[in-house]
């Protein structure tokens, strides 16, 4: 029995000193350790020996294996070492050649004006407040002066899931309702980035999903004026101390009342082109006081406090600063429209 396994060690032992390069090395250690293998098979039959035999069978097979796996990382790094060397010696390399560069990543354009817009509001004190991409109905639309039926819901393709009630979100309006009341009865002055979602046809103009931010400021005293000039602080921020803004009245839901904000096109400069329509100006935003019902819903009494909300879609403003032409180039993944960048 024992004689069977020292036969077994110097066979495998004498085979690997005749290994001469790493496909013999690999076919010894298929040979000698793989699952074939007499070793292997002896340990298998362990089971077949009487219980005197089988302790110091099973304790001498297993040391016969760690000497030849011992042995086979020695070979191993001997013939590595060797192969590299005459590697080495043999093949020429050529260091004039010009290094291959190392491919530097780069952000995606939304991302790009998201950090931009993100640090214009941080400099006029507005935290970032993240809210989650699926909502309640609730949330989404009756917390927001959107009651069931309404036909303001119109105005919005909304993607339900098998859950009743459980929605993606169609705008990022419903993080008003979370921040709001969290920070009640304190004033709160945040802005909500994040994705939409809506069930719409993908068009050069529509996506079924893209980014939003909205804003919230709620505290006492706060008016109409502070809107207006918040706004065109941002403007001149975004675009430069010489940039032209327009506010036209509107209409939302959970705003009242409601505008939206244009910039004079700076493509034209405010002449008329196909950018802008021919009108001269380019609508950024839309923006407005916070409904009495949605303060109410979020946790404050609208008679002792006030607020404005607005919110942007990032890939327009991205867009209009480009030249862009189709929204569809910011989720198609193709690398001539994103090394632009």
């Amino acid at each position: 029995m024992l004689e069977k396994l020292e036969a077994i060690e110097k066979e495998a032992l004498s085979a690997l000193g005749e290994v001469k390069d790493s496909a013999a090395l690999s076919a010894w250690k298929t040979a000698t350790l793989g699952r074939s293998s007499p070793l292997a098979a002896f340990l298998g039959d362990l089971g077949k020996l009487s219980a005197a035999d089988r302790p110091q069978a099973g304790k001498r097979g297993n040391e016969i294996k760690r000497v030849l796996e011992g042995a086979f990382s020695a070979r191993e790094e001997t013939l590595k070492a060797a192969e590299l060397e005459h590697s080495l010696q043999s093949e020429k390399l050529d260091v004039t050649l010009p290094g291959r560069p190392v491919r530097r990543g780069r952000l995606h354009p939304s991302s790009l004006v998201l950090r931009r817009i993100y640090a214009v509001w941080a400099d006029m004190g507005f935290q970032i407040y993240r809210s989650r991409n699926v909502e309640l109905d609730e949330c989404n639309f009756t917390l927001l002066n959107i009651p069931p039926h309404h036909p303001a819901r119109d105005m919005w393709d909304t993607f339900y899931t098998t859950d009743p009630g459980v929605l993606l979100r169609t705008h990022t309006s419903p993080g008003q309702i979370h921040a709001m009341r969290e920070y009640a009865p304190a004033p709160v002055r945040v802005i909500l980035p994040g994705m939409c979602f809506r069930y719409e046809q993908i068009t050069s103009r529509s996506e079924i999903q893209f980014h939003q931010v909205e804003g919230i400021a709620v505290g006492p005293g706060i008016t109409f004026a502070n809107l207006k000039g918040t706004l065109a602080d941002f403007a001149r921020r975004m675009w430069g101390d010489a940039v032209r803004t327009q506010f036209r009245a509107d209409h939302f839901p959970f705003t009242e009342p409601s505008m939206e904000m244009d910039i004079e096109c700076f493509v034209c400069g405010g002449k008329g082109c196909p950018v802008c329509k021919y009108s001269g100006w380019l609508e950024i935003l839309g923006a407005g006081m916070v409904h009495p019902t949605v303060l109410r819903n979020g946790g404050y009494d609208p008679k002792t406090v006030s607020g404005f909300a607005f919110g942007m879609g990032p890939e327009r403003i991205a867009m209009l600063r480009h030249g862009i032409e189709d929204i569809r180039n910011f989720w198609g993944n193709d690398l001539r429209f994103l090394e632009q960048f």
